[in-house]
């Protein structure tokens, strides 16, 4: 009896209550779709905010454009990038189960604080009205910036704990060994961003029609009450989850491996004698693997006795007339190494696209509050923007499963028809024509500025804001493609004992991309304002400013990181996964 149960439970996982994970009873579609759901409910507190956030900093916080657009872009940028602690937590100490609830406590406090201030009017300047350009509101004090950037911090570190956890957590339920159990895994990313995207439209339509008509105080009020009702509606779902058994740090394991190959390399060039030389620096090597190992190995298909000739200098750390015992890694931990060195081209190839997606929340936003936002009787908020894309990619996550991925395996005979570099490809080049419309756009933008006369003016444009929907659209289905392919990609290739913090790469690219947005703002305003006296992006007025020209450098930048791309990508070969 105990051998039967022993075959049906699921090796190295567990249930909820630490007891073994029993294969039929755990895993599958049942526990994946409570994921789905936690995340839709998740992804609209965040975004409630953070998709308006700018013009509350401007509006009612009295920060200038460009200090709200990189107060915007440096907090999601953490926000993302904390992603990569969650992940390493859950790999190392707890379960993407126990991250997740710790994260959305800590998101709780941050949006508490938030509504807190903004129902308070002592907590915040008071409010005014420009009569002309050239007079300007009460900044902020530093105790009202404290409250406020401890509540988005606090937000920040939630968000991240949950962005690395929740996708792994999805992605842990489902059987590798079988093709069945790949293709719903893969499935689950697609559907996975199709729900990032079911939460971004109610946050991006009725709450921030809340936040402009009822006030700010009941948008973070609605998202303080969504996040907590996440919590026990991804409870529910703990009879079915299976939860990966923590395997340690891998930073630990990675800076063993780096460390003894640098050691290695550093003791046979610097050795004086050639004798030792010739023993410590052997060209092969040659070891038997203990049975532990050879059962990871089989577990993780790595192969068991010989390194591979990928990054050779890595396998100096296999030899065992290392001086520090302490060094001496197996064949298993160093192809580990090498697989996450291998995948970190394509994770820096994708900062640029993120980059691009940050101008959704700051410049894109901006550019929609000057125009006419009138559908008929229906004025639409500018932070409703992205409602054009987020429709785009729920319709196009259930098409691309049922109808492109059937058709690509029957025409290519593989098993996912569509490859993951294939997909974070195309990513790259709807990003590349989301900017070259972007500028278009704004060169539109200002020359009906220009000629009704309104460039010093704070007045909507004469000008429809759905000229700004046709970059939002682009870049959304550039959104779907790659960061469904980046999930997939970092999740199926990274070892298993680092698969959360792997599949985190994906948010710490956002997060890059938005750092990134931010010093390429400071950096062309630098450049700008040596070279021509006016900074391109600088002022109190978005019609003073060079907003196509900046575009078009991005419209560059992406052209020739798509090419670093496509060197990365056509030298990459998959890890096998096959049973």
């Amino acid at each position: 009896m105990d051998e039967v149960q022993q075959i049906n439970t699921w090796e190295g996982y567990v249930d909820w209550r630490n007891k073994p994970a029993i294969r039929g009873r755990h895993g599958g579609m049942l526990a994946a779709f409570f994921v789905l759901v936690v995340e839709i409910l998740e992804n609209l507190a965040f975004l409630a905010n953070a998709s308006n956030l700018v013009l509350y900093l401007s509006k009612f916080m009295h920060f200038s454009p460009s200090s709200s657009a990189n107060i915007v872009t440096n907090f999601m940028g953490t926000a993302f990038f904390l992603a990569l602690l969650g992940g390493f937590l859950a790999d190392a100490f707890f379960t993407t189960y126990h991250i997740y609830v710790i994260s959305a406590a800590i998101e709780f406090m941050g949006l508490l604080i938030l509504t807190v201030q903004a129902q308070i009017p002592s907590l915040k300047p008071p409010a005014c009205i420009l009569l002309d350009t050239n007079s300007s509101c009460q900044e902020v004090s530093d105790g009202e910036a404290a409250m406020l950037f401890a509540g988005l911090y606090l937000v920040a570190l939630g968000v991240g704990g949950i962005k690395g956890s929740l996708p792994p957590h999805g992605a842990e339920q489902f059987d590798e060994t079988t093709p069945q159990g790949r293709k719903q895994r893969s499935a689950f990313f697609n559907y996975y961003v199709s729900c990032l995207s079911c939460g971004a439209l109610i946050a991006v339509t009725f709450v921030v029609w809340i936040e402009d008509n009822k006030g700010w105080q009941w948008g973070f009020g609605i998202s303080t009450a969504t996040i907590l009702l996440s919590v026990p509606l991804f409870f529910l779902g703990s009879p079915f989850y299976r939860n990966k058994i923590p395997d340690g740090s891998p930073i630990a394991t990675m800076f063993k491996v780096l460390i003894a190959a640098i050691y290695k390399a550093y003791k046979c060039r610097n050795s004086n004698n050639a004798v030792i030389g010739m023993h410590s620096c052997p060209s092969s090597y040659t070891a038997e693997t203990s049975e532990e190992e050879r059962s990871n190995n089989t577990k993780e298909k790595v192969p068991s006795q010989i390194p591979t000739d990928d990054l050779r200098f890595l396998n100096a750390a296999l030899n065992n007339n290392l001086a520090q015992p302490t060094l001496q890694s197996t064949v298993k931990e160093v192809e580990e190494v090498k697989i996450v060195l291998k995948i970190l081209p394509t994770f820096m190839s994708t900062i640029m696209l993120n980059c691009c997606l940050a101008q959704l929340s700051t410049f894109s936003v901006q550019q929609a509050a000057t125009m006419n936002t009138n559908l008929g009787s229906l004025k639409v908020p500018p932070a409703s923007l992205p409602v054009f894309p987020v429709i785009f990619i729920i319709s196009l996550a259930p098409f691309y499963n049922h109808v492109i991925i059937p058709i690509t395996r029957k025409a290519t005979k593989t098993e996912m028809g569509i490859t993951q570099l294939q997909r974070i490809g195309t990513g790259l080049v709807l990003s590349i024509v989301a900017m070259a419309v972007a500028a278009m756009v704004e060169t539109k933008r200002k020359k009906v500025a220009i000629d009704a006369g309104l460039v010093n003016s704070t007045e909507p444009l004469p000008i429809t804001f759905l000229w700004i929907a046709l970059q939002y659209l682009f870049l959304g289905s550039a959104d779907l493609f790659t960061l469904a392919g980046m999930m997939e990609f970092f999740f199926t290739e990274a070892p298993l004992s680092m698969r959360s913090l792997a599949t985190s790469l994906s948010w710490a690219s956002l997060a890059m991309g938005y750092y990134f947005s931010s010093v390429l703002v400071s950096i062309v305003n630098d450049v700008t304002s040596a070279y021509r006296h006016t900074p391109w992006l600088f002022g109190s007025n978005l019609n003073h400013y060079h907003l196509e020209r900046f575009y078009w450098l991005m419209c560059i930048l992406c052209c020739l990181n798509f090419l670093n791309y496509l060197f990365w990508a056509n030298r990459y070969k998959y890890r096998s996964t096959e049973p």
